[in-house]
């Protein structure tokens, strides 16, 4: 680390940021759009399908289209946001976020809805980063760091379930397009307060030349991997195509790593991933993404379609998961950070989520919900909101500020990534049992009615079948975390941004209660 950066990590440590709280109600407020954006559209999808009369094909491209756009261009975005300053990244992206949402909420066809999911993706990928950073950047001391980050954790783990009751309510009683609309007063309040509130410490930028071969490779690379996942769940695992798009993202991503380790100013620099800490995070965090996406895909299937809940009860439901979500992160782990080593909440909490999806694998047509998908949900959302929260305030803690953009992209590298995944594999894996199952029983059922049931009954089995795998992934997790997190002893925490930057070791107090 350069003296000067050491000299104004230094400064900014001792003198927090007067504004910091304030400016965490507007940072809190664009996450939370960003998060809400990657659910509510799955409630308002059908009606907007049915509208825009896109065919059943197309129709994973009002999903697919914000996906690629925004996990492939993260890294750019966590860059841009560190060249520019992170304050002008995240105004402009909110400004360019709110345009794409007006789009969307005005399109006509499905062009102009492709179209502008892809805009909210770009715009996405360069708020998201510029979010966290900072965050990272603002909030230094321990004890109030465990308290931003508390909030902020809570928003990024429960802001998906609020976004399926927001989506219900707009679906329901107005129209879809304001599942779009929503986005504008989200913005132009968070632009607003974040141009008047927030004030982006000195020292933090990175103005070394972009690293243009780097920039190609990492979107190309992380956009075909995405695509791969996707076509995976519609075209199969050994479509030619998808295949394809796999060994074309590991070439993509090899020569991504190959060209960081050797230009002089890289978009990713090794030393942000190859910190035992960061790189346990990064892996523990993307895993547990892949469970979570799959279940909120299938349990808003299951209620909507086998329990026959309307989108606004259907979102309701969601409540008991964004209870638990909100006091693990600001009860349980805030209050623990602090005391606690980060992998003794983050690993325990991706094990009680694990038993929570656990209790989901006895899903029948008839399960009660008060006696089955109630418990289940809490300890999913106590364990979640317990393990993200340390999540996201490790992988950025200890980071060179001018690291601090990608380091903050990379957290939301590997949801994104995760993301796909889960959903990909996850619904491949629930569509083959449904199959299966049909095609064992379908031959019992002579009547229209007991067709029905057994199309039903093949849906849960394909649900539940997944869930199993969910549940391996989540323990997967939890020894991931356990094993290469090693940070946050009680007595103080330690982080540095590589070996050579050891003498530069940014020593932030424990207060042991």
């Amino acid at each position: 680390m350069s003296e000067t950066a050491s000299k104004a990590l230094r400064a900014q440590a001792a003198e927090p940021d007067p504004g910091r709280w304030k400016a965490l109600v507007f940072i809190a407020l664009a996450q939370l759009m960003v998060v809400l954006d990657a659910t509510i559209v799955n409630i308002a999808l059908p009606s907007a399908q049915q509208d825009l009369g896109i065919s059943d094909g197309n129709r994973q491209w009002v999903v697919t289209a914000y996906a690629l756009a925004f996990g492939g261009l993260l890294l750019f975005g966590g860059r841009i946001a560190d060249l520019w300053g992170r304050k002008k990244a995240f105004v402009v992206g909110l400004g360019g976020f709110a345009a794409a949402s007006a789009l969307g909420g005005a399109a006509t066809n499905e062009a102009m809805m492709f179209g502008a999911r892809a805009l909210q993706g770009v715009f996405g990928a360069l708020l998201a980063p510029a979010a966290l950073s900072l965050l990272a950047v603002m909030f230094t001391d321990a004890k109030e760091r465990a308290k931003a980050f508390g909030i902020y954790g809570a928003i990024a783990g429960g802001g998906g379930a609020v976004g399926l009751i927001l989506g219900g309510f707009l679906t329901e009683y107005l129209d879809w397009r304001w599942t779009f609309f929503v986005n504008i007063p989200f913005a132009i309040v968070a632009a607003a307060g974040a141009y008047f509130v927030i004030r982006e410490p000195e020292g933090g930028r990175n103005r070394s030349p972009l690293d243009i071969p780097g920039v190609i490779l990492s979107t190309l690379g992380l956009v075909a991997l995405v695509y791969g996942f996707t076509r995976a769940e519609s075209n199969g695992w050994s479509d030619s195509v998808t295949v394809g798009m796999f060994v074309a993202s590991a070439v993509l991503l090899a020569s991504f790593v190959l060209v960081e380790s050797k230009v002089k100013a890289p978009l990713l620099p090794l030393r942000v991933i190859t910190e035992r800490n960061r790189g346990g995070i990064y892996l523990s965090l993307g895993l547990a993404i892949i469970a979570m996406f799959g279940l909120f895909l299938f349990l808003t299937y299951y209620l909507q379609i086998v329990k026959g809940y309307s989108p606004v009860k259907t979102g309701f439901a969601f409540l008991p998961m964004i209870a638990g979500m909100i006091t693990g992160s600001t009860q349980i782990g805030t209050r623990l950070m602090t005391r606690v080593a980060p992998r003794l909440l983050m690993g325990p909490g991706f094990l009680v989520a694990a038993l929570g999806m656990l209790l989901l694998t006895q899903l029948e047509i008839g399960s009660s919900y008060a006696a089955l998908l109630l418990p289940s949900m809490l300890l999913l959302g106590l364990g979640m909101g317990t393990a993200f929260m340390p999540a996201m305030s490790l992988a950025t803690q200890g980071v060179e500020p001018r690291d601090s953009g990608v380091a903050s992209a990379m957290v939301n590298t590997s949801q994104q990534v995760g993301g796909a995944i889960g959903t990909a594999l996850l619904n491949t894996i629930a569509a083959s049992a449904t199959t299966a199952y049909v095609a064992d029983h379908i031959a019992g059922a002579t009547s229209r009615s007991q067709q029905q049931l057994v199309q039903l009954e093949a849906m849960v089995q394909g649900y539940t079948s997944a869930i199993w795998f969910a549940v391996g992934i989540l323990v997967v997790a939890a020894a991931i975390a356990l094993t290469f997190v090693n940070a946050g002893r009680p007595g103080g925490t330690t982080v540095a941004s590589s070996d050579e930057d050891a003498a530069d070791e940014v020593q932030i107090p424990v207060v042991a209660h």
